[in-house]
């Protein structure tokens, strides 16, 4: 078993540099994804409730397929489709696409599809009173959604984002797939190079646990501060 644990020093013989970094990748990776997919699921949601058929139907169509398809065969559509495109584009430069931000992109794209399904609930929610009473007010729409919107959307969105949040963190495991050196990515070297496959997967399994807990608690404290005048109100 001390041989075992020595597997996790940060010493030449030791993983523990190795799983760190990869951990480090993975948590990078889930945040930069985060701001991009909300956007653009924040985008989509005001598209599909637009009631304008030219945006409504191409908003829908996009969200379904990409809540449809393996989120697997999405990072590879991004990463190898995209490197196609660019080698025909521009056959004389040899240029390669980052994993990373194929990573970041196709996880964006399909935390998009399904958050955005939570914004439209959010914003379906809303009374239409908070709007009538914000154009009387002669507020303009940019201030609308920043002032009346958003912060009620937040406390509405809350926990199905929180839930979308901890589905994205274990999607970026996908990635290792495109040889992108996250957690599990240098799990699966630290396994294959020792033979140790159920003491690196508990290892990971730990890891994986801890983010999700603190991520939980992240969210917990967010959704009580966002409710905190509702329920006073109450």
């Amino acid at each position: 078993m001390v041989d075992l644990f020595r597997l996790l020093s940060f010493g030449p013989e030791g993983w523990g540099s190795q799983l760190l970094s990869g951990a480090w990748l993975t948590i990078r990776l889930a945040l930069t994804t985060l701001p991009f997919g909300m956007l653009l699921g924040l985008i989509l949601a005001y598209a599909i409730i637009s009631g304008r058929r030219l945006l409504a139907y191409p908003a829908t169509i996009f969200t379904t397929v990409f809540r449809a398809l393996p989120e697997l065969l999405t990072i590879f559509i991004m990463y190898y489709g995209a490197q196609m495109l660019l080698d025909a584009s521009l056959p004389d430069a040899h240029i390669e696409i980052s994993g990373f931000w194929s990573g970041v992109v196709a996880l964006g794209i399909v935390f998009a599809s399904f958050s955005s399904e939570v914004f439209v609930a959010g914003l379906r929610a809303l009374p239409k009173g908070q709007f009538e009473a914000a154009h009387a007010l002669g507020l303009r729409p940019f201030a609308t959604f920043f002032d009346v919107v958003l912060p009620q959307l937040i406390r509405l969105t809350l926990p199905g984002l929180g839930n979308l949040w901890l589905v994205l963190l274990k999607d970026t495991a996908l990635v290792s797939v495109i040889a992108l050196n996250d957690l599990m990515r240098q799990t699966s070297i630290a396994v294959s190079t020792t033979k140790q496959p159920l003491f690196f997967y508990a290892v990971v399994l730990v890891i994986y646990y801890l983010i999700s807990l603190s991520s939980g608690r992240v969210v917990a404290v967010l959704e009580s501060r966002a409710n905190r005048g509702f329920e006073a109100a109450r």
